[in-house]
């Protein structure tokens, strides 16, 4: 047995996008208003259910039994990859909102979210050649002028060509304001001559398309020292003349990583003007014109926002994918008696109470998660669309205070979770003959990609809490407040309600708390960031899922026992309950620990490390 999409249904999806998220006024916005509506959630998404379990997933073996071999320069791909990349562009599944022309038909991004949730959960190697591709076109589509859009997007948006964003270099990981790579100015005032390396650039080659548009990071000489003075520049691999035909740009790929997981995507080392013959568009304005500064890392960071979102939804598209096969498992193996009838036969595991609680704790944190990621999407498309200003600006305050949490959350806790879904196998579980084995080695990249775990967590206490002077994170933590309180005398919620009370309040005096360190001691805001930040998370997790264990009571108790759908709503309820008394009082536990202020971590010499 190898990695199976055992997603089997996408009724969760109908809830979020029809029931619970106020999404009307997305659907009536005149891009979609005439192709969409609230009731297509189904014909949307359940041909591409279909298409996940009899096109992509039969690809996921290929990129495991196949994996990508790099030799005498040269990269080969899985041999299923080059179609299906070419299918799902070509269909425009993998260019998401690109073209902005007023007759383009193009999806929501919450219904291009769920499609893209389910692709990766079918093949989460291949997923980065979509998402590359599509966030380096959309920087093109934001920064270029009409001959770099014209040349570079039809191509790229039906498959033709691929696309990466290039950063990293041996000399330069997280710190990017000292990278090496540099930018010669030429005759011809948009285009320069690039010279440097990098590494560890996912997609950064394939023997499936074209060409490759590299958006290359680089500083011009006379630039700002830092971040300050790096520019962003349009790379393709090979060099696009003006009739369209293609000629070499001195661009070469010196290696290729192996990887614990995502076997099947390339993850390159690539050269830039080995031969001094390498060239790029520039994208906005030269630094020699603009007092030395450089546009490239604010371009940059449109396209790495989005991504740090599609980082975290991959590690929630393989927790998903993790724990409904270890559903269908734990209903097929027969295996012991049940410890309240022990004289009976015995029985599925799925009826074990360990077992119970395992898929119960998957569950919890995984529609917790989705509610976070789905009602942050909504937001961009509210902050893309929507004609009214304030409307627009409230939803890039929630995007910008949220981005960390919903990157670093659910992929800090894929490795463990999907550890727990393995768990329930026993002794099979270990073997990779079976699909959990690989989705632990695909998952643990997401907590590194789009910046480590900790650097979102040293921008959310660094950057996203002092926002505006502070207002938007008080906003954000008083809407909590207040929607705690407009339910706090809720019976079915009762204790939910007391819970999601004590942890706003533990909370609150926590971050009270880091507010002081900033000015009494530094070091200890840096040693208690990422649980900060993962309390966060899971607070506003709790507030979320809590709203649709409301919406879904309600819902339950209109239908009855009887009906079909009952136990989809009171599923969510338990769901919600699970989450508030088992998962937030994390919170107040967090809370406790740093306002204690232990500093045992950091005291002490680094030589008490040696073993």
């Amino acid at each position: 047995m190898a990695a199976n999409f055992a997603v089997n249904n996408i009724r969760d999806f109908e809830f979020i996008i029809q029931e619970w998220l106020p999404t009307e006024g997305v659907f009536n916005y005149p891009q979609f208003a005439d192709y969409y509506s609230r009731d297509d959630v189904k014909s949307v998404l359940g041909p591409i259910l279909k298409m996940c379990k009899e096109v992509i997933e039969p690809t996921n073996d290929d990129g495991e039994n196949s994996p990508i071999i790099f030799a005498d320069g040269k990269v080969t791909c899985p041999k299923s990859f080059g179609p299906l990349f070419h299918q799902l562009q070509s269909e425009g599944w993998g260019t998401s909102n690109i073209d902005n022309s007023p007759d383009a038909m193009v999806l929501p991004e919450m219904l291009y979210a769920a499609v893209w949730e389910m692709i990766c959960a079918a093949n989460p190697a291949f997923m980065p050649y979509i998402l590359l591709t599509s966030g380096a076109a959309d920087l093109i589509q934001s920064f270029g002028d009409d001959q770099l859009k014209a040349t570079f997007l039809p191509n790229m948006m039906d498959g033709t060509w691929s696309g990466t964003m290039c950063l990293t270099e041996p000399s330069a990981g997280s710190d990017v304001g000292d990278i090496l790579s540099k930018a010669y100015p030429t005759d011809d005032p948009r285009i320069f001559k690039i010279k440097g390396n990098k590494i560890f650039i996912t997609g950064g080659d394939n023997d499936f398309t074209e060409n490759i548009i590299h958006l290359y990071l680089a500083r011009i000489e006379g630039s700002r020292p830092g971040t300050a003075g790096i520019s962003l520049f349009v790379v393709p691999k090979y060099w696009v003349n003006e009739d369209g035909s293609l000629s070499d740009n001195d661009f070469q790929t010196t290696g290729a990583e192996h990887k614990m997981g995502l076997h099947g995507s390339v993850t390159a080392a690539l050269a830039a003007g080995e031969n001094d013959g390498c060239r790029g568009w520039l994208l906005g304005k030269d630094p020699r014109e603009n007092d030395g500064k450089g546009e490239g890392m604010a371009q940059m960071f449109q396209m790495m926002n989005l991504a740090r979102m599609e980082t975290g939804h991959m590690a929630l598209s393989c927790i998903i994918n993790a724990f409904a096969n270890a559903r269908d498992n734990a209903k097929e193996r027969i295996q012991g008696r049940l410890i309240t009838d022990p004289k009976s036969g015995r029985v599925a595991i799925i009826n074990h109470e360990d077992i119970k609680r395992t898929l119960m704790m998957g569950k919890a944190h995984i529609e917790a998660m989705r509610a976070m990621m789905y009602r942050v999407y909504l937001a961009f498309d509210q902050r893309h669309r929507d004609p009214d200003a304030a409307v627009r600006q409230a939803a890039s305050d929630l995007i910008e205070m949220t981005t960390p949490l919903c990157k670093a959350y659910p992929s800090d806790e894929a490795w463990w979770l999907i550890g727990e879904a393995i768990q329930t196998y026993g002794g099979y579980g270990y073997c990779s003959e079976y699909p959990v084995a690989q989705l632990a080695c695909d998952c643990k990249i997401y907590s590194i990609w789009e910046g480590t775990n900790f650097i979102q967590s040293m921008d959310l206490v660094g950057r996203k809490m002092s926002m505006k002077g502070g207002s938007v994170f008080a906003g954000w933590v008083q809407e909590m407040a207040d929607f705690c309180e407009a339910n706090k005398d809720n019976d079915n919620f009762a204790i939910d309600f007391a819970n999601l009370d004590k942890a706003l309040k533990a909370y609150k005096e926590m971050v009270d708390a880091l507010q002081g360190y900033f000015k009494s001691n530094i070091s200890l805001v840096p040693l208690y960031s990422r649980r900060v930040l993962t309390a966060s998370a899971q607070l506003y997790c709790g507030r979320l899922i809590l709203d649709q264990a409301l919406l879904a009571d309600k819902k339950a108790n209109e239908l009855g026992p009887e009906h079909y759908d009952y136990n989809f709503y009171m599923g969510k309820v338990a769901t919600a309950k699970y989450y508030l008394r088992n998962v937030v009082p994390n919170v107040w536990a967090v809370a406790e620990i740093v306002t204690a202020a232990d500093t045992s971590a950091i005291d002490v010499p680094v030589d008490v490390f040696e073993y």
